[in-house]
Formats: structure tokens, C-alpha cells, sequence
């Protein structure tokens, strides 16, 4: 597609700076400059763009975007700020814009925040789902990398993994990953980056399923602010469809950051012995101050067996609080899979696992287009 670009900005230097950079990217052409808003609005419709590239750190930047979004009603606006800012971000989504750029920019980063945002539509899409454990050995992470490649093989739309347990994350393990960059640089560098330069970070294992890998020893831990994490978080949801982060068994400040930063918080113990019942009604109890806690707080017990409808429900009974779903104890499949550098679903898409983690996927699935339908 072809861009005709309105640039509206308030710095002179600034707005030379970026006008050559929209004249120089391919399929971008500088339709018109603004150094005055109200110039812009009055005179910028003779120029029929269809991309408005808007700084809102000038006063009153935020009220802009509704009135640039009456002027033109047939272009899309995206954001500019010299720094990333989340809840700005959030706010220029909310009234309208299609995405928030840092300037000054590359056009190799004009190029991927638009097409980051053709793809996705917006911020307000994107489906955040923290998986949490009372205690550790849960299953959550090999739950996580198979739902991960479901999800995105039945939307083909893209999906992020953030390895967020910051001290035994082992995402990077399972994928067999050598990452160049993680976690730590990514919040080490995240004042300087915008959604499509985090992007970079990422690392892709299968078509439409990037991860962001853990941190690579667990004293690093430090590294890692709460702040910056929750930054880092909302930037992500400019980039995916679906993220999906795995955070430390037990409740400390990252994992409550993350379950207060997710859309749903799946709470996830293995079916072990005698006490799993217990852990997950104390972990429930935390829970309950949430005035949504049945729509966000999802119960999932993994190794069940017998793994039927009926273990479902005595499982249900037991903890007094609905469970969304039971993982069948299919060692021997994960195993296979891991020496064989493949997914379990992958080696084996008729088994009771697959079945499960696909039935998983749909109810995600369904979840998001019914919010996306009440939106309407």
C-alpha cells in the first residue's frame, strides 16, 4: 500500500528531520507539513493524505487526535512522542490512533509500525494471559509454548511469549534458543524503543510465534524494575494478537505485576499428590479482590488422570471454584517431542493433550472475539 502522509509537527528542526525520512522510505510520499496544528486541520485536507503522523507532546497533543480524526476521517493517525510513554500510548489508542512511534525515527521503523499496526488494528486487540503457580512444577511452561503454536496456527495472527520468571525462566531451554538479546535488555533499553524496535527482541521458532527470552542467570533478577517490566508489557501488546507470559510460582511483585497488567491470569498446579486442592484455593483467596475474578482468574490442573469430564467436575467440587480445563499426564509425548526439538501438539495432533491445549486455544479464541463484538 502506498502511503500519503500529512506530517503535523511542532518542533522546525524536528519536522525537516522527519519530512526526509518520509520522502526517502519506499512506498511513503510526504504529502504535506505542518509545523502549525491549526494549520494542519484547516489546510491539510487538499492534500488527500491517508496517514497522519501527529506529535502529541506539544499542549493539548492528546485532545488532537479527535479533532484530526473529524478532518479526516479516512486516514489513519499515528502518534508521535520522543519517548515511550505507556500510559500516553494507551490513551492515543483509546481516543482513536492506530499506533505511537518515537521520533526521530528510521524509515525502517515508519515501515514496521505501520505495518505492525495493518496487522493488528490496535492495542485495545491484543489478549494478555499471565500463567501463574502456587508452586513450582506446574507444567506451565510446556502449556505455554503448545498453546502458543495453537493459537497461532488456528488465527495465523502473531503471538508473543514473554519468559518473565525471572530467575528459573527456561523458555529459552525448551525452544533450544541461544538468544543474543533477553528480557534485561530489553527493559534495560525500553526508554529508548517503540514497539517496532522491540520487536527485535523477540526471537522467532515458528510462523507467528516469537519469544522473548528469560533472563540468562537468576541473579540478573535485579536487572529486571517492576516498572519497566509493566512498560515493557504494554509495549508488547502493540506487536501481538496473543502474549503470553510465564511468570514465578508464588505471589511476588512480579507476578502480581504481571496478572494486574493481563486480561486473564491462568492459575496452574500439577495433579501430584495430596495438597494441589489446597495450594490453589490459598492462591484463589488472593484472587477474590478482583470484582471479575471468575472472568479473570482461570483454574488449570495439568497430569490429570483419568482426564475426562468427570475428573473435571470432582476437581471442580473439591477447590469450590469452576475449573477451565484439565492437561491429560502425557510425559512420554512432551519428552518425545523435546529431543526431537517439535512441539507435542506438532508430533502428535490426534492425542489427548493436543485435543486439550486446542480446546484451550478456542476458548481464548471465542473470549476475544466476544469482547471485540461488545466493543462494537
Amino acid at each position: 500500500m502506498d502511503y500519503r502522509v500529512l506530517l503535523a509537527e511542532s518542533d522546525r528542526l524536528m519536522l525537516e528531520r522527519l519530512g526526509q525520512v518520509v520522502n526517502d522510505t519506499p512506498n511513503f510520499t510526504l504529502a504535506a507539513k505542518f509545523q502549525n496544528v491549526s494549520d494542519a486541520l484547516g489546510q491539510g485536507a487538499v492534500f488527500n493524505p491517508n496517514l497522519i503522523l501527529l506529535d502529541i507532546e506539544q499542549p493539548g497533543g492528546m485532545g488532537l487526535i479527535d479533532e484530526f480524526k473529524k478532518a479526516y476521517p479516512g486516514a489513519a493517525i499515528l502518534c508521535m512522542g520522543e519517548k515511550w510513554q505507556a500510559e500516553n500510548a494507551s490513551h492515543s489508542i483509546k481516543a482513536g490512533a492506530k499506533g505511537y512511534i518515537i521520533k526521530p525515527f528510521t524509515g525502517m521503523e515508519l515501515q514496521e509500525t505501520v505495518e505492525t499496526f495493518s496487522r493488528l488494528g490496535s492495542e485495545a486487540g491484543a489478549e494478555t494471559l499471565v500463567f501463574f503457580s502456587p508452586k513450582g512444577k506446574s507444567g506451565k511452561t510446556t502449556l505455554i509454548a503448545n498453546l502458543a503454536m495453537a493459537l497461532a496456527r488456528k488465527t495465523r495472527e502473531p503471538v508473543g511469549i514473554i519468559d518473565a520468571d525471572l530467575q528459573f525462566g527456561d523458555m529459552a531451554v525448551f525452544f533450544n534458543l541461544a538468544p543474543q538479546t533477553t528480557i534485561v535488555e530489553a527493559v534495560r533499553d525500553a526508554k529508548f524503543l517503540s514497539p517496532a524496535s522491540l520487536s527485535s527482541y523477540f526471537m522467532p521458532v515458528a510462523p507467528n510465534v516469537s519469544v522473548l527470552c528469560g533472563t540468562p542467570t537468576p541473579n540478573m533478577i535485579d536487572k529486571i524494575a517492576i516498572d519497566k517490566l509493566e512498560n515493557l508489557i504494554a509495549m508488547s501488546r502493540s506487536l501481538f494478537r496473543y502474549i503470553l507470559i510465564d511468570v514465578p510460582a508464588g505471589f511476588n511483585p512480579t507476578s502480581i505485576a504481571a496478572a494486574e497488567a493481563s486480561n486473564t491470569t491462568f492459575l496452574v498446579s500439577m495433579i501430584n499428590g495430596a495438597y494441589e486442592i489446597d495450594h490453589m484455593k490459598r492462591a484463589l483467596d488472593v484472587f477474590r479482590d478482583w470484582e471479575d475474578v471468575e472472568e479473570r482468574a482461570k483454574v488449570i490442573f495439568t497430569r490429570v488422570e483419568p482426564c475426562d469430564s468427570r475428573s473435571k467436575l470432582e476437581l471442580s467440587q473439591k477447590l469450590g471454584y469452576p475449573v477451565t480445563e484439565i492437561i491429560p499426564n502425557e510425559y512420554a509425548i512432551v519428552s518425545d517431542a523435546a529431543d526431537k526439538g517439535k512441539m507435542a501438539t506438532d508430533i502428535r495432533p490426534d492425542s489427548p493433550l493436543s485435543r486439550q491445549v486446542d480446546r484451550l486455544a478456542d476458548n481464548i479464541i471465542g473470549r476475544q472475539h466476544r469482547i471485540r463484538w461488545a466493543a462494537v
